[in-house]
């Protein structure tokens, strides 16, 4: 069966195709802490065959990074020291886990350092704050980013990675879709700057291509790092590149250059036209990259996850409600067991871990 192949992401072997998507559950400690009930929560899907786990995204810094109240953060050596307990039970299963490493630039809803967000422009995001992770009502209208905001993003982003690594993760993921700081910079409302970061889509992919250039210094050449990218948001679902397959073009060529061992694509179904009519996100990722690509959107059913995978459309999927509603998803996929469908109720009221989910 092609999805227990073993795909190769930098030196790393994967034991097969199915990964565990990042996925943020706001149950860190007041100060950020990964907590021992995390631990358990990660290494339950390890135990469940997922041959990847990828964690929620983790803030970077102790100014304007976090984005929720009860968010992990790798921030500082404490946060740091925390993580340890969860990378070790993971590993004790057998799995492998790379950190997402998150700055919510605008769309902040929570956050210990400060009241005050930035992003790219002065730009109020649309959409509303996510209740499932304690927000409520509009979001605040951002202060623009100055050079030294940026140079202090793209090294935050650097110094976590080399925390992340001395903690004992197997890699690392830049989160670099959904809407948030990267995202901001490269979504043409929301970046409305007139220098270098700002205007054609070369200059708004240059964040992205800083921070991973970046984090590659901090970790060395054979640390496995990756990028996650989207078209959509939290707060703006459908958002599509407004030039299509030519913006996709430079994206991911601009990516390429700067040397990541994946991609991680996210759509809200990865196994539709990214555009109208034509390829997937991930297929055009696939021929202007040739690094592995991650497939992340509606996978949870078996022969559809199959399908990208032996169209060449996809070189690992990620499962996030799915996984949530299967723990065990690949091994009973493997044993011929039907899965189980993903249900709301498990995020409500809101998002954090629930003590069935250990």
């Amino acid at each position: 069966a092609i999805l227990f192949e073993q795909p190769r992401i930098g030196h790393l072997t994967l034991k097969n195709r199915i990964a565990l998507s990042p996925m943020t559950r706001t149950s860190a400690t007041e100060d950020g802490l990964a907590t021992e009930e995390m631990g358990r929560y990660y290494a339950r899907f390890a135990r469940g065959c997922y041959s990847l786990v990828i964690t929620e995204g983790t803030y970077t810094d102790e100014t304007y990074s976090q984005g929720y109240l009860n968010q992990p953060g790798i921030a500082n050596q404490a946060q740091a020291d925390a993580w340890r307990r969860v990378v070790n039970a993971v590993h004790q299963e057998d799995g492998l886990i790379f950190m997402q490493l998150m700055h919510a630039g605008a769309l902040s809803q929570g956050n210990r350092y400060t009241d005050e967000t930035i992003g790219p422009s002065s730009v109020k995001p649309v959409g509303e704050q996510l209740d499932i992770y304690g927000g409520q009502g509009e979001f605040s209208t951002p202060r623009e980013m100055t050079r030294n905001d940026i140079e202090s993003v793209i090294r935050s982003f650097a110094e976590a990675a080399g925390r992340a690594r001395d903690a004992g993760f197997d890699g690392i993921e830049i989160h670099g879709a959904n809407g948030y700081v990267l995202d901001q910079f490269l979504t043409d409302y929301t970046n409305q700057r007139t220098d270098e970061y700002g205007g054609s889509t070369e200059n708004r992919i240059r964040l992205h291509v800083e921070v991973l250039e970046a984090v590659r210094r901090e970790v060395g050449e054979d640390y496995p790092v990756g990028i996650r990218i989207s078209q959509g948001k939290v707060n703006d679902f459908y958002h599509k590149w407004a030039n299509g397959k030519e913006d996709a073009r430079i994206i991911f060529e601009s990516l390429a250059k700067a040397g990541p061992d994946f991609i991680h694509i996210t759509e809200y179904d990865a196994t539709r036209p990214a555009f109208d009519g034509g390829e997937t996100l991930t297929e055009l990722a696939k021929r202007y990259t040739h690094v592995p690509v991650i497939a992340n959107g509606q996978l949870g059913e078996p022969a559809k996850a199959e399908e990208l995978i032996a169209n060449g459309k996809a070189d690992v999927i990620t499962l996030g409600k799915s996984a949530l509603a299967n723990p065990s998803w690949p091994k009973r996929v493997m044993e011929g067991e039907p899965v189980e469908e993903f249900d709301f109720s498990i995020l409500q009221p809101q998002a954090y871990i629930k003590e069935h989910e250990l």
